[in-house]
């Protein structure tokens, strides 16, 4: 059972208790005034103890009333305000009893106004408390009346006593049980009341709840939801639709969904088949693109469903709006993707037939070569010219068989500061480094990392050998080492590898297509290096990505986690 708020018991209590003060107010002005006139169009000239006691009574009713009002204003006990009104009003009741008669009175039935307004103000309780308050002073006045304690006023009898003992008791049980009674049925009333009110109440707030729920719902939800009514005029545009469609939900309220959406008009027939008995079934999908007011083209996928009543009868219909734009544009990179990943298969394959029939040239040549005689010198030349092609050709088969089919890494743990400095010992004596070429390092140490070192110096190579190409003036080359990321998780660990020159850097052109296979801005370059490292990088769970570097010169960088064994577990768990 849901328990009322004592803040609203106590807001309802001061209340009622205010309405009480006003209508004794109101119904004492009425009495009196009304025996005032009655008496004075009888008498003329009556000016006696009952009109002298009932201006005392109007006054000390009045003089309490102004009482209440303070204590209204600076006290906040509001039952007990209530209970001291209710005794004062019986007490005023019996005042008025004595002064009309006591027993010859015909105004007990005042007691009723004071016990139904005890049972309105405090329920059941209120009810009894001032039903018996009331039984014991009526009693007591008609018995203290019957013998001869005291006189009320106005009483026409001279002798109380004449009455019969059991006619007296008749009258007072009589009064008690009425008094009861209607204690018990106003007061259950106000219990019903009561009960009901804080029921309703309850109701009231799980229905509040309900419909914020209901409002939150559907304005979080990503996808784009529109109800229509029967006359298919829009009774609910979501924030997600608004977003999704460019028109304003307070726009399009009340309006047609045919002049609000004119793209949807082909299909909104698909929304009015009733539903069929069985196995539910999902509405069908529709996709279609949109071309939104601020010009931008969208693809959407559009279901539409009947909006059913609790009773099974078709209210309107639901359409539901899905933003499939990335995802088209993801399929059609899926499509370029597998289409690539066909031709690169192709290729592989025919490379790796290309390079039997060139290795069996290679050595026709050589032995060709080795036949001629000295004077031979014009052959020779043509021979020497055949034989760098075909290096040159098998150099570009292998850079490609290295992108097409990277070899699985190989991860073992080793210093990588180590690995970088014997890749540049070797790449010192090789002839692609040329003496203008200064090299700088800052690595920080220690650096052990896990990776397949075999494939890192692949990759050191080629970055050297782009850097030193992009500097045929000379310049410096930069190498630099470090470790970022969160120093208590090691699979949060990455190194950074930066390898930079101090050449012209990367025109827009070139940063564009920066690891695209077979790019290349140099002459008689095979547009494979960044490629090849970009493939081997990702093979490691690495990323590799380039820039120009504000002091000049183009710069790579290469992100590998610490541990690629250690961030796998992570990612799985």
């Amino acid at each position: 059972m849901v328990k009322p708020d004592p803040k609203t018991l106590d807001s309802q209590l001061s209340g009622r208790l205010q309405t009480l003060m006003l209508l004794r107010v109101i119904f004492l002005s009425l009495f009196f005034g009304a025996s005032i006139f009655i008496q004075f169009r009888e008498t003329r000239a009556y000016f006696g103890h009952i009109q002298t006691f009932h201006y005392l009574l109007a006054a000390v009713v009045y003089f309490v009333t102004f009482i209440y009002v303070i204590l209204l204003k600076f006290s906040k006990k509001f039952t007990l305000q209530a209970y001291l009104q209710l005794l004062f009003d019986t007490l005023f009741i019996t005042a008025v009893i004595y002064s009309t008669g006591g027993i010859e009175s015909l105004f007990s039935s005042f007691y009723f106004l004071a016990i139904i307004y005890g049972s309105i103000m405090l329920y059941r309780r209120g009810g009894m408390i001032v039903a018996s308050t009331s039984s014991i002073l009526y009693g007591t006045l008609l018995d203290l009346h019957y013998y001869g304690v005291i006189h009320p006023l106005g009483s026409r009898l001279s002798y109380p006593e004449q009455y019969r003992s059991g006619y007296l008791l008749y009258i007072i049980l009589v009064n008690i049980i009425a008094f009861y009674v209607v204690a018990f049925l106003s007061s259950y009333v106000s219990e019903q009341a009561r009960r009901s009110s804080v029921e309703l109440k309850a109701k009231q707030i799980d229905f509040d709840k309900l419909e914020i729920l209901n409002e939150s719902i559907i304005n979080s939800i990503t996808s784009g939801l529109i109800a229509l009514d029967d006359q298919d005029r829009i009774a609910l545009f979501n924030p997600a639709a608004e977003e999704m469609l460019g028109r304003s939900g307070h726009d399009v309220s009340g309006m047609k969904i045919e002049e609000a959406l004119p793209f949807i008009r082909p299909y909104l027939s698909q929304g009015c088949e009733p539903r069929e008995p069985g196995p539910w079934k999902p509405p069908p999908l529709i996709d279609l693109p949109y071309s939104r007011p601020d010009g931008n083209r969208m693809y959407l996928r559009l279901s539409i469903s009947p909006l059913m009543s609790s009773l099974g009868q078709q209210r309107g219909r639901i359409l539901i709006f899905q933003d499939m734009t990335e995802m088209k544009r993801i399929e059609e990179e899926m499509k370029k993707v597998e289409g690539l990943a066909m031709m690169g298969k192709l290729a592989a394959g025919i490379a790796h037939e290309i390079r039997n029939p060139m290795a069996s040239i290679s050595g026709s040549i050589q032995l060709l070569k080795n036949g001629l005689g000295e004077d031979d010198d014009v052959n020779r030349r043509l021979m020497d010219i055949i034989s760098r092609e075909i290096n040159r050709l098998n150099h570009l088969v292998n850079d490609f068989l290295i992108f097409a089919r990277p070899s699985k890494p190989c991860l073992q743990e080793f210093d990588l500061n180590q690995l970088i400095v014997e890749s540049l010992e070797l790449f010192k004596n090789s002839q692609h480094l040329s003496d203008k070429i200064h090299i700088v390092t800052e690595f920080q140490k220690p650096l052990r990392l896990t990776s397949d070192p075999e494939q890192l110096k692949q990759i050191l190579w080629n970055l050297f050998l782009n850097a030193s190409e992009a500097m045929p003036d000379g310049g410096s080359l930069h190498i630099k080492t470090e470790v970022i990321g969160d120093a208590s998780q090691i699979d949060r660990k990455k190194v950074i590898l930066t390898v930079r020159d101090t050449g012209k850097g990367f025109d827009q052109r070139a940063l564009e297509n920066l690891f695209t296979p077979f790019f290349t801005t140099k002459e008689g370059g095979s547009g494979l290096g960044l490629a090849i490292v970009k493939g081997l990088v990702e093979g490691l769970e690495g990323e590799a990505s380039g820039s120009n570097h504000p002091q000049g010169g183009a710069q790579i960088s290469i992100s590998l986690p610490l541990d690629p064994s250690v961030t796998l577990q992570a990612e799985s768990a």
